[in-house]
């Protein structure tokens, strides 16, 4: 497999195991949980973990009982982002109304972050040791990654 297919798989694994940050999908123009998203990201998490017949039935039994919890939450994130929008292209800027909108939203993060643990936790159990092990080395990796890029992303901003 070449490095940048390689590459792309790990990043769309990196968002499977993430699931649910919720923002991705939250946006318009996605169809947010329930769609297409969770078909591709199963689909993903099959090749790169090898999961069975049984265990792929399992994460969309998962992915099917959250959809009730996570469809309203990413609804209400979706219409804050909309109204604080529509603030930011107002010729009147209201700071008072931004901060309750801000309050909300981490609100309704704060939901989606305990649904997404909720979910990680539920497929991470599926998982055989071997399988935990895999993906637990490539969050790792990712981590890995992830500082590295900041550390880059910090050394020009220091020498200025």
């Amino acid at each position: 497999m070449k490095a940048s297919r390689m590459t792309i798989v790990a990043v769309v694994l990196a968002l499977a195991l993430a699931i649910g940050t919720g923002l991705a999908i939250a946006q318009p123009g996605h169809h947010g949980y329930g769609g297409g998203f969770e078909h591709h990201m199963l689909s993903m998490m099959t090749d790169y973990l090898g999961l069975t017949d049984a265990q792929q039935a399992q994460v969309k039994q998962i992915f099917a009982n959250e959809k009730p919890t996570m469809q309203p939450l990413m609804q209400q994130l979706h219409q804050n982002e909309q109204q604080l929008r529509q603030l930011e292209t107002s010729n009147n800027f209201d700071e008072a109304k931004v901060r309750e909108l801000a309050s909300q939203r981490a609100q309704v993060m704060t939901e989606l972050t305990v649904e997404k643990a909720k979910v990680h936790n539920q497929i991470f159990n599926l998982l055989t040791p071997d399988q935990k092990t895999k993906a637990i080395d490539f969050l790792n990796r990712r981590e890995q990654r992830f500082q590295k890029h900041m550390q880059q992303n910090q050394a020009p901003a220091q020498q200025q």
